[in-house]
């Protein structure tokens, strides 16, 4: 038995940055210590693995779905760059053009989904799909995830090593780097459309 995996350090660092500027966990942490503030207690592991289990269906059936409904990766690419394009502005301009209500059960929703496997997460999946080997792709979810989870374990720690000022350093940087991958993205994907 034999398995014909293409590991590729560059793909999985690649994918693993990209998935990370858009979940952005760092950026979200006064978020998250809002959620434990409101409902006392956030389920870590639950918001991990109901996180995970969905990007990686998400990563094998997204494009069935979107056979199903007449769309191919390519315009859904040059879609996905236009959203990162705008998450990226969020996150350098410091406004907010996507609004969202917090609901009760915290672990799942908001948290889970759309924070972390939201729509700028599922199309940078497929996006990086186009592009990417699945099993980098993976791993570079499984990177994110193990990631998401400690800053979730930890977010009060994070708060108070950081300040404000760090978190808000941080959000500039990878906005920047996101900015970036969606002017790629979209430049890859677009020629493909005509």
């Amino acid at each position: 038995m034999s398995f014909d995996l293409n590991f590729d350090l560059r793909q999985i660092a690649t994918s693993s940055m990209i998935l990370f500027a858009v979940i952005d966990i760092v950026g979200s942490i006064p978020i998250i210590i809002g959620l434990r503030n409101k409902v006392g207690h956030i389920q870590s592991e639950k918001a991990s693995i109901v996180a995970a289990i969905m990007m990686v269906a998400f990563l094998f059936v997204g494009e069935e779905i979107l056979n199903l409904i007449g769309i191919d990766v390519n315009s859904f690419a040059v879609a996905g760059a236009f959203i990162i394009f705008f998450l990226a502005i969020e996150m350098i301009l410091g406004v907010q053009l996507y609004k969202d209500d917090a609901a009760e059960t915290a672990s799942i929703v908001p948290l889970a989904f759309p924070m972390i496997a939201g729509a700028g997460t599922m199309t940078s999946l497929l996006s990086l799909r186009a592009e990417y080997e699945v099993e980098n792709i993976i791993v570079a979810i499984i990177v994110n995830i193990i990631f998401v989870y400690l800053v979730l374990k930890s977010s009060s720690r994070i708060e108070k090593v950081l300040g404000a000022n760090g978190i808000g350093i941080i959000r500039k940087v990878f906005g920047v780097i996101l900015l970036a991958i969606a002017v790629k993205l979209f430049a890859t994907n677009i020629n493909q459309l005509f």
